[in-house]
């Protein structure tokens, strides 16, 4: 599959590079080639990494996985004619305050929503945005895979999202549509706040449990 991945940090060149390594097309779009931040993520890989321009990297995805920091969102569709109808459009953003001092939107909408009506005619889907980067090349704690929660109002573009967490090592959630997102994002919030203000560390995930019927019972 032909990805582009909008962003070189953490979460979107460790996504990348995971998908590279499951065989998948992947370009990485960024403003600025030249940057450190580039410089250092082709360093780490052990095969060649492609970076191009926003625009030629979502002309080239099928999916596109939008992962800049919430501030920049505005700024990249309105000054950047972008191609992305019929698209998939993953967003793994987070609408944090700064300081880390809650969400800057969320509740009557979420930043998945304001994306879809930026991103005229892609298909959103919000996912990757509940666990800390760090935890992308091994999600597995113990014998229990991460969760990641996703949501969508395309059933078709919700269905290839999860088989590319799966293809990551994730269990995938199933959230509902994409105005879930506006609980999402607050699950995300609550996360960084017990990784970096309450003492947890980053090493730890959210998960969903349930019970099988046949268990209560015995």
């Amino acid at each position: 599959m032909k990805i582009a991945v909008i962003g070189s940090g953490n979460i979107g060149g460790t996504l990348g590079k995971i998908w590279m390594d499951r065989k998948h097309e992947v370009m990485f779009g960024v403003r600025d080639i030249k940057s450190p931040r580039v410089k250092a993520l082709m360093e780490s890989s052990s095969k060649p990494v492609h970076v191009s321009s926003v625009q030629e990297a979502c002309a080239h995805g099928e999916v596109i996985l939008l992962a800049i920091p919430w501030n920049a969102v505005t700024g990249l569709f309105e000054g950047l004619q972008l191609d992305v109808k019929n698209k998939i459009l993953i967003d793994c953003t987070n609408p944090i305050a700064p300081g880390l001092n809650g969400l800057s939107l969320g509740y009557t909408t979420s930043a998945a929503e304001e994306i879809a009506k930026m991103a005229k005619g892609a298909r959103v889907v919000k996912a990757f945005n509940t666990i800390g980067s760090g935890n992308l090349t091994d999600l597995s704690f113990g014998s229990i895979p991460a969760d990641t929660f996703i949501c969508g109002d395309d059933s078709e573009a919700k269905q290839i999202v999860r088989k590319l967490a799966e293809e990551v090592g994730f269990n995938v959630i199933d959230s509902g549509p994409l105005f879930q997102a506006r609980l999402l994002e607050p699950l995300a919030m609550l996360w960084i706040s017990l990784a970096y203000k309450y003492g947890y560390g980053s090493d730890i995930a959210i998960k969903l449990l349930k019970r099988e019927k046949s268990e209560r019972y015995v």
